[in-house]
């Protein structure tokens, strides 16, 4: 590229990008939504109380469990008259576990089990596979593959379930937005 060229490349583009906003603001990336925020956790068993027509799925989050592990000092160092270390100190290794988070039982807004068409399935992957969560043909059958596809898109979005939340669906665009949420 000579150097007569460089400033007519930036005008260019420049002048390319004027008219792609024409003086409109350029539209924000929507947000991920936060699946975590839908879930519900009852101290009873059942679905929750909803509004009409609602339905509900729920998984068990699993237990999680952090394992510690420690120096622990058997005896400390022994030094001499003159400071200097005759002994050096010694240690043992002690693990312990404990529990950071209890198995429990979830529940959250789900597409009811009319909606599970053949079609809608197909519609499901395509959205999946517009975002590189599935990657192989669409066949609309609910077959592992899509199950792994939709718990890697929620896991994302703090919603560790291969069943399809009604919140993941809504952003996924397979589904109409409640207006009262709007």
């Amino acid at each position: 590229m000579t150097r007569k060229t460089f400033p007519i490349l930036i005008a260019g583009l420049m002048l390319a990008s004027a008219c792609t906003t024409a003086g409109r603001p350029v539209p924000e990336a929507p947000a991920r939504a936060d699946l975590a925020a839908e879930l519900i956790r009852l101290d009873r068993p059942g679905p929750p109380k909803g509004p009409e027509g609602a339905c509900w799925a729920s998984d068990i989050t699993p237990m999680v469990v952090e394992t510690v592990t420690e120096q622990v000092m058997v005896s400390p160092e022994r030094l001499g008259p003159d400071g200097a270390v005759i002994a050096p100190a010694s240690f043992r290794s002690e693990t312990h576990q404990r529990i950071v988070q209890e198995r429990e039982e979830i529940w959250f807004r789900a597409p009811c089990a009319a909606d599970w068409t053949v079609e809608f399935v197909a519609t499901l992957q395509r959205a999946l596979k517009a975002r590189g969560y599935y990657l192989l043909p669409v066949t609309g059958a609910l077959d592992g593959q899509t199950r792994d596809a939709v718990h890697r898109y929620q896991i994302d979005r703090g919603l560790d379930s291969p069943q399809l939340s009604l919140a993941a669906a809504r952003e996924l665009g397979i589904v109409a937005a409640d207006r009262d949420r709007l």
